[in-house]
């Protein structure tokens, strides 16, 4: 009989976790209960599990889409909870990983926009980095908006009075029911088109959910994204937030506040030009008082006045300089003459030739060799004398020792 395979207990959970995770069903789905154990970890991620009368089913809501709650869970909230069930490795246990948490009763626009936000989200289409800065000084600018809202017409008044260099080109669209999300589409694809504009500011005022739920749409979402011109998305009141402001590449609270956003204030501008001119004038004064100074400082040199006259000067120091140079030397030859001259006297006072002129000789032998005591010769021998002034070829008749030197 042929033995039955045998796993390990991470292989059951791995497989048991490959089950869940290719369940289409079990991949995106809604699942409603009341909220217990919540916990908010310090990471970030909030633990909590959902119940109703018949069970619990363990939830974990990362911090990544935690951080998007507009509301605070609460032990005892009933909720819709939308993500996957899948399996935890480590105990074994199936979990439903929550990526939006929507408070029981909000309707199935919330929970769409929470699933959409959640899909672009996960397709990048709310990262920084595809952001596109916007124009300082905008020449031509786009309204895509009612044409016979309060909005368009706050905006119309703002952007005069703050930059009326602006070029304004209102791009009528509707903005509430099913057709306005294709013509805002529309709309910006005929922007970047025909370049129309240097800046794009698209939006509505306030209202419902439903009322602005065109800007909720996917498609305006990736309009918006795919736009070569910057976009403005200025959707409603300020606690208003749409999928068009999340993919925007600036927001602004109202659709006022988008023409603050879109370009300066020209008064404020007439002040740091002013001020600049201001700084520059000074600078400009100061620069003419330095190069008059400078020439003040020329006219009164004496080189420029009298060139010579430097010339003559340096002349006169190195007449000095060598005048000094021709003293220093002949103090340092008299010094050295000085010296020499007391050199010699005192090798001249040590010299033999010295003592010979006060009448005394040296004796040689017959070798050559100095006598220096009578035991040295014999009576008959020869001797030389040297003389101051010569030397005596001499013959020693006798020798005679010093008594003192023989008693010693």
């Amino acid at each position: 009989m042929r033995q039955a395979p045998v796993y390990s207990v991470t292989q059951v959970n791995q497989y048991v976790k490959g089950m869940l995770d290719g369940d289409p069903l079990l991949s995106a789905l809604f699942v409603q209960g009341e909220i217990s154990n919540y916990k908010a970890a310090a990471s970030g991620h909030h633990y909590f599990s959902l119940k109703d009368a018949g069970g619990v089913i363990r939830c974990v809501m990362y911090r990544r889409e935690a951080m998007s709650l507009r509301f605070r869970p609460e032990n005892g909230m009933k909720v819709l909870a939308f993500g996957r069930i899948s399996v935890f490795p480590r105990d074994g246990c199936y979990q439903l990983y929550c990526s939006a948490l929507t408070p029981d009763g909000t309707g199935d626009l919330h929970a769409a926009f929470e699933q959409l936000k959640e899909k672009l989200y996960h397709e990048g289409l709310f990262e920084t980095g595809h952001k596109k800065p916007l124009p300082r000084f905008p020449e031509r600018i786009a309204l895509i908006t009612s044409p016979t809202g309060a909005a368009v017409r706050d905006m119309l008044r703002i952007l005069a009075a703050r930059w009326p260099m602006a070029r304004v080109a209102v791009v009528p669209v509707r903005v509430q029911g099913s057709e306005a999300p294709g013509e805002i589409c529309a709309a910006i694809a005929w922007v970047n088109r025909c370049q129309a504009a240097d800046l794009i500011i698209t939006g509505r005022g306030g209202g419902s959910m439903e009322d602005l739920w065109a800007f909720n749409d996917e498609n305006v979402a990736r309009a918006i994204y795919h736009s070569d011109i910057p976009v403005i998305s200025a959707v409603g009141h300020e606690p208003d937030v749409t999928i068009a402001d999340f993919v925007a590449d600036l927001r602004a609270a109202t659709p006022s506040n988008a023409a603050e956003l879109a370009v300066p204030d020209q008064n404020e501008l007439y002040g740091v030009l002013e001020q600049l001119r201001q700084r520059l004038g000074r600078a400009i004064a100061r620069r003419i008082e330095h190069g008059r100074a400078g020439l003040e400082k020329a006219r009164r040199c004496r080189a420029l006045r009298e060139p010579m006259g430097y010339v003559d000067e340096k002349r006169v120091l190195l007449d000095y300089q060598r005048e000094r140079l021709a003293n220093g030397l002949r103090m340092i030859l008299g010094r050295e003459r000085e010296r020499f001259a007391r050199q010699a006297a005192a090798l001249d006072a040590m010299s033999p030739l010295k003592v010979l002129g006060r009448g005394y000789g040296i004796p040689r032998g017959e070798d050559g060799a100095v006598v220096r005591s009578v035991k040295q010769v014999q009576a008959g021998g020869r001797l030389d004398l040297r003389m101051a002034d010569g030397t005596l070829a001499c013959q020693v008749l006798s020798r005679t020792a010093d008594r003192q030197r023989r008693r010693r």
